[in-house]
């Protein structure tokens, strides 16, 4: 008995809990003993091959070039298709055969170049070097190391080309921090990583685009004209694309080439390093937009046909093709490919001091479908089954697994548009490790009810339902539009709602049109119901926070090469002759709010009301009332919201304030006070006067206590009880 128990796969030690928590996951249970049980014999596996997985994920330290304190040089590749491997560069002249690499086990080759006289290093900081292949037909094939740190494109070239980057003094480092599974400390920038944060407010951002002239911004730019920016606006996370180095500028960094290597269009490594640390000075954490999805088709400047052979990192034939991405997919079961990919978020981690990631394409990885033409209804057999790519999972959970592991305090996020259930929950529990999901449906909804609905017609039981729909225990990002929204071929919001007429009429000189105002206030509205309701976190695009004109397209033969819509014009919100300025401080007072009261880390909001002829929502989070009325023109007093805390209170955050572009229709020195009358299941109530409802829209059956607030039309107000203590 003892014997057959011990042959028993390994079990997810707290699946029985995710399991009360959902019990219509009961059916699938079979299915996440299976997957744990596949990362639970690949850790183990790792553990007993290659010293643990501290060790296998640094790697990076060992392949590709890597210099001894001697001087000495150690070169390792993975080229299990190749008939030989030589390292060729300005250090010996190109001669493509001088230095041999050595066959080693399972695909593996190395090489050592001795240190010169006086322990100089025989490849100089800044050389070129190639990796040449000598293919299985003969063939000399001239390649970038997988691991290449630093890559190049002069100007007059198509293709990037590998420098070794190993200055005499890199960026200055300052104490060590120690690791959670070692008492020893690893190098350190000047400042301290911020603690792990309660509430996330992310500022997506794009370093080559942070600026309002016409080029490729760098990242010292970034570090002292935007980081201030995004401090200033209450921002405390920015979440970086485009850093892992993309030949192709306008694939926006998800086209891969090196996946080790920070653009080197923005700057030096140093410089990234320095940007970093500044943020962290700020208390500003820092996420990596990672890109293990898939990887460009490149094959001189990228990882395709590295060894000569269409598979090595990825799968052969059309299963390692993206059908619609036109690029490659890694396979995820390789062990080479586990060290490669587990090591590169190492490396992203220690060397640059990144605090976490988000993952991007997901859904793609999850299933064998990769999400195309395929829709996502929310029935659980869509998530379990022969269609679920269980080996991409299970990276994931290695992943998620190894980050939480040796630096607990860094963040993932997964991108994925499915749904899948307990993709945030611990692998202990048979989930996928990731701390938080993108509400994806969220920006979807706002641009549905905008592009087809007359104001009249929103449903506030709709918006409600979008806005608060999450799986519970799993922590959601929330955000009313991001980079996707703002490429060319969609619209943002403010470009949605305004238009042509952003052009002419953004001017506090001109007459406030229709157009102008509605979009004004619709905007402010959209994006504090998102951040109060909508999740645990909090996401906006940058520029996208004053409602930034027009569309987002990178240089390409279709706008010859033009930069004009590849910049954030930030100098619209300082000009305090336009309108720009008032949505810009909006958002930052929404933010500052946030951080004050902390309604993303508290517990979802209590929805008191959604009421669909009156287009009004109000809910309860954090201690604070905040109601909406997306009316177009009705405005309501004596209009009784329930509250679950009697008490008097005040207004904090008025969108028709006129530093917010409003109206100044709300007295914010009035005082309203709570009575004893229960309504909508609260036990206490607010009102307001109302023009319109009546006694008998509202049933006596909750009324008890009430105070009068005036709430006009397209305004949004929050609340504080001002008997509470600070």
């Amino acid at each position: 008995m003892a014997a057959a128990a011990s042959t028993q796969p390994p079990q997810p030690p707290k699946l029985p809990q995710l399991l009360e928590r959902d019990p219509y996951l009961a059916p699938f249970e079979t299915d996440f003993q299976r997957r744990y049980s596949l990362f639970y014999n690949r850790l183990k596996n790792i553990e007993e091959n290659e010293g643990g997985l501290d060790k296998f994920s640094k790697s990076y330290k060992t392949f590709g070039v890597n210099q001894f304190v001697d001087g000495g040089i150690y070169c390792k590749e993975w080229a299990p298709g190749a008939e030989a491997v030589f390292l060729a560069g300005d250090f010996n002249g190109w001669n493509p055969f001088s230095h041999p690499y050595k066959k080693m086990e399972y695909g593996k080759w190395e090489l050592f170049i001795p240190p010169g006289q006086d322990g100089y290093p025989p490849v100089p900081h800044g050389s070129k070097l190639k990796v040449v292949i000598r293919a299985q037909n003969g063939e000399l094939l001239y390649r970038i190391s997988p691991w290449a740190r630093y890559v190049v494109r002069d100007e007059d070239k198509v293709n990037y080309d590998w420098v070794h980057w190993n200055p005499p003094q890199s960026y200055i480092l300052g104490e060590g921090r120690a690791t959670s599974n070692t008492n020893t400390c690893e190098k350190q920038h000047k400042h301290p990583s911020p603690k792990r944060l309660k509430s996330l407010r992310i500022y997506e951002s794009h370093v080559g685009i942070a600026s309002p002239e016409g080029k490729v911004a760098s990242y010292k730019n970034f570090t002292y004209n935007v980081l201030p920016r995004i401090k200033d606006l209450g921002y405390n996370c920015v979440q970086l694309m485009a850093i892992m180095e993309h030949a192709y500028y306008a694939s926006f960094g998800y086209q891969v080439t090196s996946f080790f290597a920070a653009s080197s269009r923005y700057g030096t490594p140093d410089d990234l390093k320095e940007m970093i640390d500044v943020a962290h000075s700020m208390g500003i954490t820092v996420l990596l937009d990672v890109v293990h999805s898939h990887a460009s088709k490149n094959s001189e400047d990228g990882l395709n046909k590295f060894d000569g052979t269409d598979s090595c990192f990825f799968h052969s034939g059309p299963k390692g093709t993206h059908q619609l991405w036109d690029s490659r997919l890694f396979d995820y079961a390789n062990w080479e490919v586990l060290r490669f990919l587990l090591s590169n978020l190492r490396m992203w981690i220690e060397d640059y001091r990144f605090d976490g990631f988000r993952f991007d394409g997901v859904t793609s990885m999850l299933y064998h479908h990769h999400g195309i033409g395929t829709g996502f209804s929310g029935d659980y057999n869509e998530y379990f089954g022969l269609h679920v790519d269980e080996d991409a999972l299970c990276y994931l959970m290695l992943a998620n697994h190894m980050i939480n592991f040796l630096h607990p305090e860094c963040i993932t996020i997964a991108e994925d548009v499915s749904g899948m259930p307990a993709l945030c929950r611990p692998v202990a529990e048979g989930g996928g490790g990731f701390d938080y999901r993108l509400a994806m449906a969220i920006p979807d909804k706002w641009i549905q009810i905008i592009k087809e609905l007359k104001d009249e017609d929103w449903n506030m039981g709709n918006i409600v339902h979008t806005l608060t729909n999450r799986r519970y225990e799993e922590k959601y990002i929330a955000y009313a539009e991001s980079h996707d929204q703002a490429l060319v071929g969609d619209k943002t919001l403010a470009f949605r709602l305004m238009d042509a007429e952003m052009y002419t009429n953004m001017s506090v000189l001109s007459p406030l049109t229709p157009v102008i105002d509605r979009g004004i206030q619709l905007h402010k509205m959209i994006r504090l119901i998102t951040h109060t309701l909508g999740g645990e976190s909090y996401l906006n695009f940058m520029g996208n926070e004053f409602g930034h004109p027009e569309w987002l397209d990178f240089p390409r033969k279709g706008n010859n090469e033009s930069y004009h819509y590849a910049r954030r014009q930030f100098n619209l919100t300082e000009d305090h002759l336009l309108r720009y300025r008032f949505l810009n401080t909006f958002d930052r007072d929404m933010n500052k709010l946030e951080e004050r009261f902390g309604w993303l880390a508290s517990p979802p909001a209590f929805v008191s009301e959604k009421h669909e002829s009156n287009k009004v929502i109000a809910f309860e989070r954090a201690g604070l009332i905040f109601i909406f009325n997306f009316h177009p023109y009705q405005s309501y007093v004596d209009y009784r919201v329930g509250i679950e805390t009697p008490g008097k209170y005040q207004i904090l955050l008025d969108s028709d304030a006129a530093e917010y572009g409003g109206h100044q229709r709300l007295d914010h020195s009035t005082e309203y006070f709570s009575e004893e009358y229960p309504h909508n299941y609260r036990p206490n109530s607010l009102m307001q006067s109302n023009l319109q409802t009546t006694f008998s829209q509202h049933p006596r059956r909750c009324h008890k206590h009430y105070i009068e607030v005036y709430i006009p039309s397209r305004v949004a107000i929050v609340l504080q009880n001002m008997d509470i203590p600070k």
